[in-house]
């Protein structure tokens, strides 16, 4: 079994000819499990969640035409599933499940983008970190990424170590180990999955989210795990995926999880032979 769930069609129109160039190219890499996650913040539903002019002007679609085409697509025999790729802000507990609950999701993919009013993975606000001390980044980080774990809100936390994007990565591995420690506690106690995600060798960092340290803790702490590409285009759907059945299997994975209606279940990692 080989999964993608992290994928985003938002660059075209929510029709389903779009999202059949997504699932041909998920036939094509032998993805049997796969689905959309769009981003929360680009629907009006969502206006009361994000707070900050970033995200205002990005919030032009409704979750009624997302959930259409992904319906209609199913009525057509396409098997995709339905998810989203929600923000996790701290003290917004209440609104981000008011929200996931109202809609028939397979899953929740929950992601740490912003500290306040940073984002800190965004292009045009990397100046930022020359302003911080990173290793308060990564603190905070990790804060928010625990947060959200305990929440119990997500079914997966996406790309779990994206604070390494742009390679401010701090060098003390002691310090590096406590928060890949307390992150892999919150994850196992509160059932959530992570992904291995091909996405980082796509971006500054050029290697896979999360790094092979934190991907052994969490293994270590029987953290169930998705393969994911975060794929924006259908290109992109499934790249690098040997590279991410490798990692696994060499940290000692050898299931994924398979997600319908909220509910998770447990099925062997693709053969050897991918």
């Amino acid at each position: 079994m080989l999964t993608d769930y992290h994928i985003h069609v938002e660059r075209g129109p929510y029709t389903v000819q779009w999202l059949l160039n997504f699932a041909q190219q998920a036939e094509n890499c032998g993805i049997e499990e796969w689905g959309i996650s769009e981003h929360a913040y680009r629907f009006k539903e969502t206006r009361h969640i994000f707070w900050n002019r970033w995200v205002e002007v990005r919030q032009t679609e409704t979750l009624e035409d997302y959930m259409k085409m992904i319906f209609k697509a199913r009525e057509q025999g396409i098997n995709v599933k339905f998810g989203i790729e929600m923000d996790y802000f701290p003290g917004k507990e209440k609104e981000i499940e008011k929200f996931i609950n109202s809609y028939p999701f397979d899953y929740i993919i929950g992601s740490v983008h912003w500290i306040d009013q940073w984002g800190i993975d965004l292009d045009e606000m990397k100046e930022e970190w020359d302003k911080r001390e990173v290793k308060d980044v990564w603190t905070s980080y990790f804060d928010r990424l625990v947060s959200m774990a305990e929440s119990g809100l997500f079914d997966i936390a996406g790309h779990i170590d994206l604070v390494k994007i742009f390679k401010y990565i701090p060098q003390d591995t002691d310090f590096l180990q406590r928060e890949y420690e307390r992150a892999a506690k919150s994850l196992a106690q509160s059932g959530t999955a992570i992904e291995i995600s091909t996405a980082g060798l796509r971006k500054p960092v050029g290697e896979i989210y999360p790094h092979p340290d934190l991907l052994s803790t969490c293994f270590r702490y029987n953290v169930p795990v998705v393969l994911s590409s975060d794929a924006h285009c259908p290109e992109d759907v499934g790249r690098d995926y040997d590279k991410a059945v490798e990692l696994a299997r060499k940290v000692g994975y050898t299931k994924i999880q398979v997600f319908t209606a909220r509910k998770a279940k447990s099925y062997p990692l693709y053969p050897q032979s991918y």
